[in-house]
């Protein structure tokens, strides 16, 4: 069969201790009901977040996007950074007129806070996400036809289509790879929108969950020894669970979003990049609920990853029927069989098997059952692996061929190879 699409499935085991990683609105850990019993729950939105944030330590800024309601105090950074001349009302200004102009969206006035000396910058009425290389050609574009901070001339500028049109297009390209991978909703410009790339869903245990409570006191240290009692008391929920967590990546899409590189030596460069550090970010990222109360840092027990040509598939029905506890406790040994001999009955009930592009990384004897799923690789190898896959299928004929050389690395996540 043609190799006419490159999908990556992630699929993890994490057992995480007494914590509340993504509370509700009464600040209860969040949960669900499947398979008839209640579970414990992480929503997508709380591990999306994290795997952002990690972002920062496996990507280089100018890779990143800035999602937020003061795009014009962004832009009129930029602005700034150009002219040093323009007085900040003036840069303000000119991105209040180029932010509506390529995004089609008004901005409205801020309100003026008790400590600010000047007027705030307008802002967007809803968040919007814009890349960091989208910012630095608009404030570019802002100063070409608003020259000396004239806002008039610049609104004329815009008047012409031809220009009218360079900027909108400012706001198409370059997208960062945070946008390329989680897409970007413009309410006001729908041609705007950018169709996610990665699909991330809700952590669920795979077994049933009861929420405790944690009674806690606060001394008040200036009390003396007559003083008795506590100078605060309180409450707050937690539970542990075994998680499984998944993610769907499709490179095509991701690809199409970020845009060929502008090495013609290595034109799909962009998207391994994105490929690994997406990956590497969303399996070792944490959401940060209640983190200091808890203490809650762990990583996977099991990482499984698929390619795929086809579509994506998760392995969540192997859980439908919750795992029992072991006969000395715990269900990550239980997990990982069901997992083990769930996962080659589907993929032989369904044809999914693409061939031997797959990958399982462990810890521990509670996780050979595993083994059988994939090549057992530790995390770097698994990243240089997939980049090397990705760059195999989705690269034209004759470019950016696998290196066989683990992604480049600095002490805290990936960093731009030379050139890139």
């Amino acid at each position: 069969m043609a190799l006419n699409r490159t999908i990556l499935d992630i699929h993890i085991l994490q057992t995480v201790p007494p914590s509340n990683l993504n509370r509700d609105d009464t600040g209860t850990p969040k949960s669900a009901t499947y398979g008839g019993v209640r579970r414990s729950r992480v929503s997508s939105q709380a591990w999306k977040r994290a795997t952002r944030t990690a972002f920062a330590e496996l990507l280089d800024p100018s890779e990143l996007g800035i999602r937020t309601k003061k795009v014009v105090e962004v832009l009129a950074d930029r602005v700034l950074d150009l002219d040093p001349s323009l007085s900040r009302a003036a840069a303000q200004s000119l991105a209040a007129e180029t932010i509506t102009t390529a995004t089609g969206s008004k901005v409205v006035p801020a309100r003026k806070g008790k400590q600010d000396v000047e007027d705030p910058a307008a802002e967007s009425a809803y968040l919007m996400f814009l890349s960091g290389r989208q910012y630095d050609a608009l404030a570019a574009m802002t100063l070409e036809g608003g020259k000396g901070g004239d806002v008039k001339a610049l609104k004329d500028f815009f008047k012409d289509k031809e220009n009218k049109s360079r900027v909108k297009q400012l706001v198409l390209t370059e997208h960062s790879v945070d946008i390329a991978l989680f897409g970007r909703m413009v309410a006001d410009s729908t041609d705007l929108n950018v169709d996610a790339a990665a699909q991330v869903a809700h952590a669920l245990s795979v077994h049933t969950v009861e929420v405790e409570s944690d009674y806690y006191t606060a001394v008040d240290d200036k009390n003396t020894n007559a003083e008795t009692g506590a100078g605060m008391i309180g409450t707050v929920d937690f539970n542990s669970a075994t998680l499984y967590r998944y993610a769907a990546l499709d490179v095509n899409r991701l690809q199409e979003n970020l845009g060929a590189g502008h090495d013609d030596a290595r034109p799909v460069e962009p998207t391994r990049r994105a490929v690994t550090a997406f990956l590497e970010g969303f399996i070792t990222s944490l959401p940060t609920g209640k983190i200091n109360s808890f203490g809650n840092q762990t990583l996977p027990a099991a990482v499984i990853v698929k390619l795929r040509s086809r579509r994506p598939v998760s392995y969540v029905a192997a859980f439908e029927e919750p795992v029992a506890m072991g006969s000395e406790g715990g269900f990550l040994t239980g997990s990982c069989e069901k997992l083990a001999a769930f996962v080659p009955d589907l993929e032989t009930s369904f044809g999914l098997s693409d061939g031997p592009e797959g990958w399982v990384v462990r810890v521990g004897k509670e996780t050979q059952a595993l083994e059988a799923l994939g090549q057992s690789v530790s995390l770097p190898e698994l990243l240089a692996a997939v980049g090397d896959a990705v760059v195999a299928r989705v690269a034209p004929e004759g470019t950016g061929h696998a290196t066989g050389v683990p992604v480049a690395r600095g002490a805290s996540g990936l960093v731009p190879e030379p050139g890139a």
